[in-house]
């Protein structure tokens, strides 16, 4: 099974979703965290979105609803058909697809957020958001979820269980709070500020 699918049927409420690496330390997916509402370290954070906002692998739409609340425009982008059709649901407007695909309003972003972790998408954190910084407005900034200091940066290669079902390796990265300068600078993208809360490590890179 491809893991857009094994994600997509826990996202559907077909059970617990389990990530893993190559070294076999795994833990539980917290679908029901995403399907639900933003909670408070995810209304704190957005707090400093400037709209238009893209949220790249927005999932079930929790911030895109969040920011709506607020009157804020917001467009997700996800790659899993039942992750869109849930932000749909909520009223959220998704494309379906790769953030390296065509997106709308190619610099007049004013923020692009890589929450939940989503900065490891593709396993090549510098490429992702060279591609951002490409989507942003002069000024704008990319707000992204990192991993706590000491991390460092890591491709890792993961893969989705749920029961005895096992999905394909997929590309996958991990960074540090304390060392997402490197790719940032590789990107073209300034480190404005990071911040801890509620347990969770963020940073604002900014277009100059």
């Amino acid at each position: 099974m491809m893991a857009i699918e094994l994600y997509g049927a826990g996202l559907a409420g077909d059970g617990p979703v389990v990530v893993r690496d190559e070294a076999g330390s795994g833990r539980r997916l917290p679908l029901e965290h995403w399907i639900g509402p933003a909670g408070v370290a995810d209304e704190r954070v957005l707090q400093r979105a400037r709209g238009p906002v893209l949220d790249v692998g927005c999932g079930p739409g929790r911030h895109l609803d969040a920011l709506a609340r607020r009157g804020i425009e917001g467009l997700g982008v996800d790659v899993s058909p039942v992750a869109v059709r849930l932000a749909r649901e909520r009223g959220a407007t998704v494309l379906r697809g790769s953030i390296f695909d065509r997106v709308p309003g190619a610099g007049r972003w004013n923020t692009a957020l890589l929450l939940d972790g989503n900065v490891g998408i593709g396993g090549r954190p510098a490429a992702l958001l060279a591609r951002l910084a490409l989507l942003l407005a002069p000024g704008g900034a990319v707000i992204a979820e990192l991993d706590p200091p000491g991390a460092g940066i890591a491709g890792l290669r993961l893969r989705l269980e749920a029961g005895h079902t096992r999905t394909e390796w997929f590309a996958w990265a991990q960074v540090g709070a304390d060392a997402i300068e490197r790719p940032a600078r590789a990107a073209g993208l300034g480190v404005r500020e990071r911040w801890h809360d509620d347990g969770r490590w963020f940073a604002e890179l900014a277009r100059p």
